[in-house]
C-alpha cells in the first residue's frame, strides 16, 4: 500500500484511532487444550460482521485449497459477538483467530491474546503506533480502516436544489450543522416534490441494532471532549457536547421516513433498504454499508451518487472537520491454542495481506482500506464510500475525527446507553436522565 494510499498520507491520519474483528480454528485438539501442538494446525476464526459472512467462507475454502489448512469461519449475530466470543473460547474447540476492538477490549482478553511483534504481518504494518501494544509485546494488529459519515444521495440532493426557495445550491455549501438543519427540514417539508418517505432513513432502535448512536454518533462529542483536554482517554467525563449530540439525534428522529415512537422496532437493514431505494436522501452509517446498498433488491442509487457528508453537530470550527476514520478491528491470536494452530492461524492472515488471490480479497470482495505496506497503488477497494473515505483522508484542509469510541467503557455501558436512546425517542425519557446516565455509568465503569 505503499503507493496512493502511502501518498495521501494514510499512516499519519490512522495513527490516531483504532477498530475490531473476529476469528477462528477447527483443530480436534483445540485452542483450549493448555497449547499442545498437534502437527499442521488448522484456524477457527470468529467473524465480527454478518454482511461479510459468505465472502469468509469462501475465502476459507479457497485457502484450504491453496495450502490444505483447514479453515473454520463461524460469524456472530449482530451485537452478539463478546457474548459469542465468550461462549467459544470456553470449549475444547476454541477459536484460534478472534477480535479485539482497541485497548479495553485487550484488556478484557489479554490472557487470550499471544504477542505478534516477530509476526511478518506486524513488519508490514504502515504505522506501528496502530497496533495494540503492551510494553514490548504487540497484542493486536489493525487490519482495516474505516470511515462513517453521513451518506447521501447526490441525484435527490440535486433534484432538491433545483427547487424554487432550496436553502443551498450545491453540498459545498452543507459544512456546519446551521446548513445542515435547514436543508433537511426544508427537503422534509417538500417531501412529495422529491419522492421521498423521509429524509434520513429510520433510526435503528430495535434491541441491538442501535449501535450506530450509542458507538458512532457518541463517538463525536466524546472526540471532542477528549480534544478540549488534550488527553486520549479519561475516567470521568462531563459530557460537554451532550446538546451537540442531541442536535443531530433529534435532526435524524423528527425528519425521518417514519415517526420517532417507531425507530423502536428498526433495524439497520431497514434503514439501508429505505436508502437503498431512494426512500430517503440520507443515511448515517461506514463505508462497509455500501455492499447493504448496492445488493438491495430494487436499489436505485448508483454509485456515482453515493456521497459522505460529515457528521455536523454545531461545534465551532466544525466547517473543518472531516468524517469519522480510523478502525476499531484488531487481529488477535488465542495464546491458548496449540503452537501449530497459533502458527496456521499466523499464516492465514499474512497469506490475506501478502498474497495476491488473499489481497483480492480484502479490496475487492470485502472492500477493505488495509493498512499495509503490501498494497500497491491502484490496490484499493474501488466501491464508491471506500473512495470517499479515501477522499476526506486526503484531504490536508479538514481535520480527522479519531475513534474514541474503542476507549469506551465497556459494552455494558453502550447498550445502557443506547437503552436510554430508545426511551428518549418514544418520549419516556427526558434528556437530562440520558446525560445523566451517561456520565454516571462511564465514571462508575471505569473505576472498575
Amino acid at each position: 500500500m505503499q503507493g496512493s494510499i502511502r501518498a495521501i498520507g494514510l499512516s499519519a491520519v490512522i495513527a490516531l484511532s483504532l477498530g475490531a474483528l473476529a476469528g477462528c480454528s477447527g483443530s480436534d485438539t483445540g485452542a483450549g487444550d493448555g497449547g499442545k501442538d498437534d502437527g499442521k494446525g488448522s484456524v477457527y476464526y470468529l467473524s465480527f460482521k454478518p454482511e461479510s459472512d459468505a465472502i469468509w467462507q469462501q475465502v476459507a475454502k479457497d485457502y484450504k485449497e491453496e495450502t490444505g489448512t483447514e479453515v473454520k469461519v463461524v460469524t456472530a449475530a449482530s451485537g452478539t459477538y463478546e457474548q459469542t466470543l465468550k461462549s467459544e473460547v470456553a470449549k475444547s474447540d476454541a477459536p484460534t483467530l478472534f477480535q479485539i476492538n482497541g485497548p479495553v477490549g485487550y484488556q478484557a482478553w489479554k490472557e487470550y491474546t499471544a504477542d505478534l511483534k516477530d509476526t511478518e504481518l506486524y513488519g508490514h504494518l504502515l504505522d506501528k503506533t496502530m497496533a495494540i501494544t503492551d510494553g514490548d509485546g504487540v497484542y493486536g494488529i489493525p487490519y482495516v480502516v474505516e470511515g462513517y459519515g453521513i451518506i447521501y444521495n447526490q441525484a435527490i440532493m440535486d433534484k432538491y436544489f433545483a427547487l424554487d426557495g432550496a436553502k443551498a445550491a450545491t453540498m459545498d455549501e452543507v459544512n456546519s450543522f446551521d446548513k445542515l438543519k435547514a436543508v433537511v427540514e426544508d427537503m422534509q417539508a417538500k417531501k412529495a416534490d422529491l419522492g421521498i418517505d423521509g429524509v434520513f432513513a429510520s433510526t435503528s432502535l430495535a434491541p441491538g441494532e442501535e449501535w450506530r448512536w450509542g458507538t458512532h454518533l457518541a463517538n463525536l462529542p466524546v472526540f471532542y471532549e477528549y480534544r478540549d483536554n488534550k488527553v486520549t482517554d479519561m475516567d470521568k467525563l462531563t459530557f460537554k457536547y451532550s446538546d451537540n449530540f442531541k442536535n443531530i439525534f433529534d435532526l435524524y428522529l423528527k425528519n425521518s421516513t417514519v415517526e420517532p415512537a417507531l425507530s423502536g422496532a428498526k433495524t439497520v437493514t431497514d434503514s439501508m433498504a429505505e436508502f437503498a431505494l431512494g426512500k430517503a436522501a440520507m443515511v448515517q452509517n461506514g463505508n462497509w454499508g455500501w455492499g447493504q446498498i448496492a445488493d438491495v433488491e430494487g436499489n436505485t442509487v448508483t454509485p456515482e451518487n453515493v456521497k459522505f457528508l460529515p457528521i455536523y453537530t454545531g461545534v465551532d470550527g466544525e466547517e473543518k472537520q472531516g468524517i469519522a476514520s480510523g478502525t476499531e478491528n484488531f487481529f488477535a491470536i488465542n495464546a491458548k491454542a496449540s503452537e501449530a494452530d497459533q502458527k496456521a492461524s499466523i499464516d492465514f492472515i499474512n497469506w490475506l495481506y501478502t498474497s495476491d488471490k488473499g489481497k483480492g480479497y480484502v479490496t475487492n470482495e470485502l472492500g477493505f482500506i488495509a493498512p499495509f505496506d503490501t498494497f500497491a497503488e491502484g490496490e484499493t477497494p474501488k466501491d464508491p464510500l471506500a473512495q470517499e473515505v479515501l477522499r476526506y483522508m486526503g484531504n490536508k484542509d479538514l481535520y480527522n475525527v479519531t475513534w474514541n469510541f474503542t476507549t469506551f467503557p465497556s459494552q455494558t455501558f453502550k447498550e445502557e446507553f443506547n437503552q436510554a436512546l430508545a426511551q428518549y425517542a418514544t418520549g419516556a425519557m427526558q434528556w437530562d436522565a440520558v446525560k445523566t446516565l451517561f456520565v454516571d455509568e462511564w465514571a462508575a465503569e471505569k473505576a472498575g
